[in-house]
């Protein structure tokens, strides 16, 4: 299985299951900006503990790992658990939806893109921006900075550049921002 395939079917089962869901992380940076090789999938979903048994009934124990308390302590500390094809060892990192002003944003702004006849919903590119800027900043992981280099090649004259930078503002993120501007010269 490709990680393609896999995000069809995790969009298929959130959409069946009426879950709130975003794309998040390297496959959304992939999707805006240019292509790299990424084992997992990000997502952001607001799942509820009356959500668990229909999720658990959609992924077969034999063919992925899922585990029902990880879920419910996702949910009750609002962070995150995994969901992993056994047989290529893919893995979806599913971060729980926190009651943030931000996030709250992000999910107002979801972009439904259509890949493989399948319309799958996405973080917006700027949302995918801030949170590698985020990232960045924690690791300093140059993969980050090559993401977000990409989204910007690609959607520059797109972007909500206000949006971004109300957000950079308020997440500290100017220094990263400003390093950003001097690669893109």
């Amino acid at each position: 299985m490709e990680p393609f395939e896999l995000l069809i079917i995790i969009a298929n089962v959130f959409d069946s299951l009426k879950i709130p869901y975003f794309i998040t992380g390297s496959i959304a940076s992939i999707t805006y900006g240019e292509p790299r090789f990424t084992n997992d999938i990000d997502m952001v979903a607001d799942i509820e503990d009356w959500n668990i048994p229909g999720l658990i009934g959609c992924f077969p124990e034999h063919e992925y790992y899922i585990d029902v308390d990880c879920i419910k302590q996702a949910i009750q500390f609002k962070s995150q658990f995994n969901i992993i094809h056994l047989s290529s060892g893919l893995k979806i990192d599913v971060m729980i939806k926190k009651k943030t002003f931000f996030d709250n944003s992000r999910f107002s702004r979801i972009k439904r893109l259509k890949l493989e006849e399948k319309e799958i919903n996405f973080a917006s590119p700027e949302d995918v921006i801030l949170k590698k800027m985020e990232y960045y900043k924690m690791g300093c992981s140059e993969k980050h900075l090559r993401d977000i280099s990409g989204i910007l090649k690609i959607y520059k004259g797109k972007l909500d550049f206000e949006y971004l930078k109300n957000w950079i503002s308020l997440f500290d993120l100017d220094e990263i921002w400003e390093a950003i501007e001097k690669r893109l010269v």
